[in-house]
């Protein structure tokens, strides 16, 4: 989710989805949201069944556009077919007020135009498709809710839109704590409003930007009241009384740092050992809980062009029962996926640590791209024998003029090949 300042408050994606996107790769989700009547295809028997294609990313204007729309066409009681990357905060509470009033039915899916049809208007609806953040909220705001059994309902945490990249290594003032916690007031108030359940809120406000979007399962959704198909009477009623009291639940989890990761935050050149190297540490967490952090490194590696990737990981909250063995790492970076090899989990220093290595190698050809663009970013998956998953997806702050001072360094030939012998991990 990202909120942007000066009035346009948005709650769209991170970038990048982390998992295989359920539909097929579409632009126009990306593009502001558009609103067309559309009917069953040509054969269908009369009258044919009728619905509004809602596809795009939800702007401050869009609740407008839609108002618009709407006084042009009879949409009480009609169906409204979302498919979304999400967006605008504000943009989304007044869509789905407005969608409420006229008493619509909101579901997830991809209206595919049937091609050579005389009416324009003739489509199929492919359930397969994906609500993404804010969109979420505009589901909750249809009378009757439906999701297909194909579609994804994705949720992540408000963030400020102009740091969401690399939220970790960025800088925050109150006014921007301000900004954030009036936004979620406004929408826990909007969800309440709408029938719907806190824990939609309080799941979506776990998810930190660094993190894949969480997927609803089918009984979050329906407890969520996201999908209340299952229900004779599927009108929410609006227990305005309990949102005051609601609002102060759901500030953000905060994730710490130490003093030293105060200074060091983004990619920075780090002497260790006599070698030179490009290092970053990050959060390590699992749905917003913080259970430690990351060191990744970048080192020259044997060969002209190649570079050595250093993982090393902390994590708390081990079970009594001892270190419980990692698994397996993966780095993606520049569409590549780099499997790295994992060493011996051993005990940290406090009780209920556990400290893991893994190493593998990159081209120059995948630094330099990371380090090219503000947008890039690389994702670390680890898996510890016994847990879930942790993924986290770590911005370039820092790597553009450091990647380059890096691949300067290694490609003096004595500088490479001393380093490497001599590299040592990153401390903890």
């Amino acid at each position: 989710m990202k909120l942007r300042r000066m009035g346009a408050v948005a709650l769209g994606c991170l970038l990048v989805s982390f998992a295989a996107p359920v539909a097929e790769s579409d632009p126009s989700r990306s593009a502001p949201m558009q609103f067309t009547m559309r009917q069953d295809a040509a054969n269908c028997t009369a009258p044919c069944r009728t619905w509004v294609s809602a596809t795009g990313m939800i702007r401050a204007d869009t609740a407008r556009e839609f108002e618009a729309f709407a006084a042009k066409h009879n949409l009480r009681g009609a169906t409204i077919v979302l498919n979304s990357e999400g967006g605008s905060v504000h943009g989304a509470i007044a869509l789905g007020r407005a969608i409420r009033k006229l008493e619509m039915t909101t579901t997830v899916g991809r209206t595919v135009p049937v091609k050579g049809a005389a009416d324009p208007r003739v489509a199929n609806i492919v359930p397969r498709a994906d609500c993404e953040s804010m969109c979420a909220f505009v589901l909750l705001s249809g009378a009757k809710r439906i999701v297909p059994p194909e579609a994804r309902v994705r949720v992540h945490q408000i963030w400020l839109g102009d740091r969401r990249d690399d939220a970790a290594a960025a800088n925050y003032s109150a006014e921007d704590l301000v900004l954030v916690q009036r936004d979620i007031g406004k929408l826990a108030q909007y969800t309440i409003e709408m029938g719907g359940s806190v824990d939609l809120l309080e799941l979506s406000l776990r998810i930190p930007p660094w993190e894949p979007m969480r997927v609803l399962s089918r009984d979050e959704m329906r407890r969520m009241k996201l999908d209340n198909s299952d229900l004779t009477d599927a009108r929410a009623s609006a227990p305005q009384s309990t949102a005051s009291a609601a609002t102060n639940q759901f500030a953000p989890r905060r994730v710490s740092f130490s003093s030293r990761e105060e200074r060091e935050r983004g990619w920075v050149m780090a002497e260790n050992g006599g070698s030179t190297s490009l290092r970053r540490r990050h959060p390590l967490t699992v749905e917003g809980d913080d259970i430690g952090s990351i060191d990744l490194t970048f080192a020259c590696g044997d060969k002209a062009g190649e570079f050595v990737v250093l993982y090393s990981e902390l994590r708390r909250n081990v079970e009594d029962a001892g270190p419980q063995p990692l698994k397996s790492v993966e780095l993606r970076i520049a569409n590549k996926i780099i499997p790295l090899t994992v060493e011996a989990t051993r005990p940290g220093q406090n009780p209920g640590e556990q400290m893991s290595n893994a190493s593998g190698a990159v081209t120059s050809g995948m630094l330099q791209n990371f380090a090219a663009s503000g947008l890039r970013s690389l994702v670390i998956e680890s898996t510890a024998e016994n847990s879930d998953p942790a993924v986290v997806r770590i911005g370039n702050t820092g790597a553009a003029a450091n990647v380059t001072r890096l691949l300067s360094h290694c490609a003096q030939p004595a500088n490479a090949s001393a380093e490497h012998a001599e590299l040592k991990r990153p401390a903890q």
